[in-house]
């Protein structure tokens, strides 16, 4: 979770993006952020955060510079994928598979 929370730093992550993101409500995404160790992650968040692990990784290989990187899940994308929003808009749907198509669009762009 210390991963998760410095790439929530870095990509300016509201709280409502960090429990979309990790389908968490408030209080447990705030017992995590008081102490990211407090209790094992269930299969779910665990598989979320691995997906935005490898996004954010993904990036910092795609992009040059890392500002540049961190700001790109922002901006605007015209891959059929995105449909011209960003991918942090794709990956706020809830659902798990949207974090996997864009982790699997970056893996892909990375080959």
């Amino acid at each position: 979770m210390r991963a998760f929370f410095k790439i929530a730093r870095l990509w300016q992550l509201t709280d409502i993006e960090q429990q979309t993101l990790l389908a968490l409500s408030s209080s447990t995404l705030s017992k995590y952020r008081a102490n990211p160790a407090a209790a094992p992650l269930c299969s779910d968040t665990l598989e979320r955060v691995s997906y935005i692990l490898g996004i954010y990784k993904a990036l910092q290989i795609l992009v040059p510079s890392p500002d540049a990187a961190d700001a790109w899940v922002r901006l605007p994308n015209s891959n059929p994928l995105f449909g011209g929003r960003s991918a942090l808009d794709r990956m706020l749907s809830g659902r798990v598979g949207d974090l996997a198509a864009v982790r699997r669009y970056l893996d892909a762009e990375c080959q």
